[in-house]
């Protein structure tokens, strides 16, 4: 079973006061010395956050469980802020009551242009509260409200502020419950709205009926540059209507992400047709879906006509060799394309040689993910054999592909060679054993000019000598040239 990746807020817990109850009306839990030791505590946190907004330009107030309370304290702050522009709130059990704390503090608020909601239980109450505030703002360029409880009534108020608002350029809404009701409000703003820049809406449940109406949107509007759909079974019914209205659309969307949408060759067929005629798209998502050979064929078809595309993700689409092969053919021609991500497909060590082959000379890929693709010790052969002549490969990332001592020796080999771009190697989970180790520890020795930085190794089969092997290795780089290798393990 294969990760589903998703779009989700990063919080991180900063407080060492995680997990209490914030208090701050006078005359309450005042019962016992206990209790009001901890308001005390909580008042004191509480004016150290509220120093933090008047004194930084970006506060990070993730995790610090201060919830509504603590929220109408902290928002007198900024109704006076001259200074914090980005401020993240998320994950502080904040609910719909405390966002009323923003009414009448946003409203003046020019400097702030960042506001991050994402984690807190706010729900379509919430979003309508926080709409109300926002018409009147015009200082705030990007609102973040990821994994907020957030479903069709809250997506209809945003769609509203979004016809009146002409200051946000980025919107999150990821991991919410919005249905083909909010998708077809979002699509109604995206006809008058001119400005929005980024739609997130990765991880909720469009459905085709969803895309559908997103596509109509999309054909009258002109700033849209990203559009997020990740994760909301699309299918290829709604592959086939984002395409057409996408074809329509008047302005220059750069970037595309319809990953983990039950998308199967049916659905690449339609992606590959949009492919085709942009003029202006750099990035292409279409990773976890099920295109397989036939789909990869229909992109790579794409590819030999489109000049703009610089990434594109196509990894876990039970894509093997023939497809590998495909994609490979292209790139020998292809200069523009500087990211490939084929990984969790069973591309094998054919396909793997169908790429070296290509690469060895060819593209001007810089970053290669070929992590999960069943390539074994014979793959890992090839791309040993590529590494020694390409110039371009930075990044390469070979996790759980069997490369065993076998492999391992191989690609040490080629470590022996000077090779000036490969500056990350990650070689995690292939079952290396310390013979393996040894050998890329003596090449990493051997070669004075090793521009590697970066070498995982981690979840291996080495013993303390191995890693040994290892250590001593990346010191005597530093003592020998002064050049730091991070090796995880």
């Amino acid at each position: 079973m294969m990760p589903k990746r998703g779009v989700s807020s990063k919080i991180e817990n900063k407080s060492p006061t995680q997990g209490m109850k914030w208090s701050f009306a006078a005359g309450t839990n005042l019962l016992s010395n206990l209790s009001a030791k901890i308001e005390r505590q909580s008042k004191m946190k509480i004016n150290e956050f509220a120093k933090e907004l008047r004194s930084f330009s970006s506060v990070d107030m993730s995790g610090r469980n201060f919830g509504d309370e603590g929220l109408f304290f902290l928002a007198e702050s900024l109704g006076y802020n001259q200074t914090a522009e980005e401020v993240s709130f998320a994950a502080n059990g904040i609910t719909a009551a405390g966002i009323k704390a923003f009414d009448g503090v946003l409203q003046s608020n020019i400097v702030l242009k960042t506001l991050d909601l994402s984690g807190n239980p706010i729900g379509d109450e919430g979003v309508k509260s926080l709409c109300d505030v926002l018409v009147n703002n015009t200082g705030i360029q990007k609102v973040l409200l990821n994994s907020t409880d957030l479903g069709d009534e809250g997506a209809k108020a945003i769609a509203e502020l979004l016809k009146k608002n002409s200051t946000l350029r980025i919107l999150e809404l990821n991991n919410n419950m919005i249905d083909y009701s909010g998708f077809t409000s979002l699509a109604g703003a995206l006809l008058e709205n001119n400005t929005i820049r980024n739609l997130h809406l990765n991880n909720n449940y469009g459905g085709a009926l969803g895309a559908n109406a997103l596509a109509k949107g999309l054909e009258g509007n002109k700033s849209l540059r990203e559009l997020h759909l990740h994760g909301n079974s699309i299918g290829d019914e709604g592959a086939r209507a984002l395409m057409s209205g996408l074809s329509s659309h008047k302005g220059k969307l750069a970037l595309l992400d319809i990953g983990n949408n039950s998308i199967s060759s049916k659905g690449a067929f339609h992606a590959a047709e949009y492919v085709k005629k942009s003029k202006s798209l750099l990035w292409l998502n279409l990773y976890m879906n099920d295109i397989g050979d036939e789909g990869a064929e229909k992109i790579a078809d794409a590819l030999k006509e489109n000049r703009t595309l610089t990434t594109i993700d196509l990894g876990g689409n039970n894509i093997r060799a023939k497809g590998a092969a495909a994609i490979s053919r292209v790139l020998k021609d292809n200069s523009v394309i500087t990211t490939l991500e084929i990984g969790y497909n069973p591309i094998g060590p054919d396909g793997a040689q169908a790429l070296a082959e290509v690469l060895k000379f060819h593209g001007n890929i810089k970053t290669l993910k070929l992590g999960w693709c069943q390539i074994g010790a014979k793959g890992a052969e090839s791309i040993a054999d590529m590494l020694r002549y390409n110039t371009t490969i930075s990044i390469l990332d070979l996790r759980a592909n069997g490369l065993r001592d076998e492999g391992a020796v191989c690609l040490a080999r080629s470590l022996k060679v000077v090779n000036e771009a490969l500056t990350s190697l990650d070689l995690g989970f292939n079952e290396i054993r310390d013979d393996g180790a040894f050998a890329i520890a003596q090449a990493l020795k051997t070669n004075e000019d090793v521009a590697v930085s970066a070498l995982n190794l981690a979840s291996n089969l080495f013993t303390k000598f191995g890693q040994s092997a290892l250590t001593d290795a990346r010191d005597h780089v530093f003592e020998m040239s002064e050049k730091e290798i991070n090796i995880f393990f």
